[in-house]
């Protein structure tokens, strides 16, 4: 059985160009503030990253975890993050479909 690494390979070097359930609390991080953007949590362990997640849902509790209810300035953050690593990610070769499946 093989064993699952300790530390984040990085938003940067994760599989489908970021597009994961971690890179997401990363992007939605940096949406927030909560880390620079230049932070992609590279060799963060599994707490650290959990850590971010909270910080990351209380930020989205204030907005009833909802884009459309982001302030203006937030949502135009947002959009830009999103759509910047999106096109990263289809650039290599991500295209979406798996989106709505299980990632474990």
């Amino acid at each position: 059985m093989a064993t699952k690494p300790d530390r984040y390979v990085g938003i940067d070097n994760d599989i489908n160009g970021g597009m994961t359930t971690i890179g997401k609390i990363i992007r939605d991080a940096w949406v927030f503030g909560l880390i620079p953007e230049t932070e992609t949590c590279q060799n963060w362990n599994l707490a650290g990253i959990d850590a971010l997640l909270q910080k990351v849902n209380a930020e989205w509790d204030k907005y009833g975890c909802l884009v459309s209810r982001l302030p203006p300035e937030l949502a135009a953050r947002h959009q830009h993050i999103h759509d910047t690593a999106i096109a990263k990610a289809r650039a290599v070769g991500w295209s979406g479909e798996h989106e709505t499946d299980d990632e474990d």
